[in-house]
């Protein structure tokens, strides 16, 4: 009986051994197929999905933040006090230099000068006859039959009329500069930034009327942080970007630095003149860049290029057919154009991925697709037939 067991249990182990083997070939000879198919697969880029790393200048310097302010602005003021008889211009409104900006009464002012061009009248009639007293005094004096005494009088009666006179005039020449100083005119040629009254309104002398800018003159009025004020020269570069023109850079210079540091804050105001043809149309735009204090030759990549894993980075580099990872040292990033210093794992000349992604995998076979024809080509070549 026990020999029987044995014999059945020493079958059963051959059959399974046997069953064992006929499966494990076939399970390799699939695993291999798939590993063969997978190494055979290969990665088709277009040259538009590649770039070549090259030697830039890497912009370094002090950080400078601010906004863009007209240089030529103008807050028209009340020089006379009246009532507000008509705004002219509207905020946004272009005006020309001398054009009527605000109106105001000149019902009081008109009716001075009319008091004081008469006063100027009368002073005249009473020196031109103090005058002539003066005269015939004189030639009754040659013949000995008006005094000394008489004859001074009548000159200093001449000489208090020719200062009444003169005071007429002044009073008078000072009531028309009020008459037309109710006339508000624009400065110069610009645009109306901020209107302060509306008709009705009575205008103190001083009182803000309205504002004017000229948009042709846009600067970037910014501020630096005083212990970084001593690499700051006029000439600099400065590149910057502007609240509300996304994705635009600007080019500035440095025209001149503040002397003195803000008592408060600690930061040295620092003009720049707009390098670029086309400028902001709106006072009072946040900006915030970059004085190129110093340049130096770099390697760099952009961003979009680098993978970041943790605190280590990394990249896809195309060498002939094949794909490879390389782990990158990176450096600054120049905020200019958002690339990123490479200290080390690549070389000038190298190509590398524009978008790498995550199905990416080291010796990776690619192929590089043929670049497309210019639109230009193939309109020229299907006209030719």
């Amino acid at each position: 009986m026990l020999r029987k067991t044995i014999f059945v249990l020493a079958v059963a182990s051959a059959l399974a051994a046997c069953s064992k083997g006929g499966t494990e070939p076939g399970k390799a000879g699939a695993a291999g197929k798939k590993a063969d198919a997978a190494a055979e697969r290969k990665l088709l880029i277009s040259p538009e999905d590649v770039l070549t790393i090259q030697s830039n200048a890497l912009a370094s310097g002090p950080v400078i933040t601010g906004s863009v302010q007209p240089e030529r602005r103008a807050d028209l003021r009340a020089e006379v006090s009246a009532v507000v008889l008509q705004v002219l211009k509207e905020n946004g409104e272009v005006v020309k230099r001398g054009d009527v900006l605000v109106s105001l009464d000149e019902t009081a002012i008109r009716d001075s000068l009319q008091s004081a061009e008469a006063g100027s009248r009368a002073a005249g009639q009473t020196l031109e006859q103090a005058e002539r007293n003066l005269q015939r005094l004189k030639t009754l004096r040659t013949s000995g039959m008006v005094s000394a005494q008489a004859l001074d009088d009548a000159e200093s009666r001449r000489n208090n009329a020719q200062s009444e006179l003169a005071a007429a005039r002044t009073r008078a020449a000072q009531a028309r500069q009020q008459l037309q100083r109710t006339a508000v005119r624009a400065p110069f040629d610009g645009v109306v930034s901020e209107r302060k009254v509306s008709n009705g309104d009575t205008a103190q002398i001083g009182k803000e009327l309205i504002k004017v800018i000229d948009p042709t003159s846009m600067r970037f009025e910014g501020l630096v942080s005083a212990d970084k004020i001593g690499v700051v020269k006029a000439g600099q570069v400065v590149r910057f970007r502007v609240n509300g023109y996304p994705g635009q850079d600007f080019t500035g210079q440095v025209k001149r630095v503040d002397p003195a540091a803000n008592a408060v804050t600690r930061q040295v105001e620092v003009l720049v003149a707009f390098a670029d043809k086309t400028l902001p149309r709106v006072a009072g735009l946040y900006a915030e860049g970059r004085i190129e204090a110093d340049s130096v030759p770099a390697l760099m990549i952009p961003d979009v290029a680098v993978v970041q894993v943790g605190d280590k980075a990394h990249t896809w580099r195309l060498k002939g057919k094949t794909l490879s990872k390389v782990a990158l040292e990176l450096g600054a990033r120049d905020p200019r154009t958002g690339y990123r210093e490479v200290r080390a794992g690549l070389a000038q000349g190298d190509t590398v991925l524009r978008s790498p992604n995550a199905s990416f995998k080291d010796g990776q076979l690619v192929e590089l697709a043929a670049p497309k024809p210019a639109p230009a080509a193939s309109a020229v070549a299907s006209k030719g037939n």
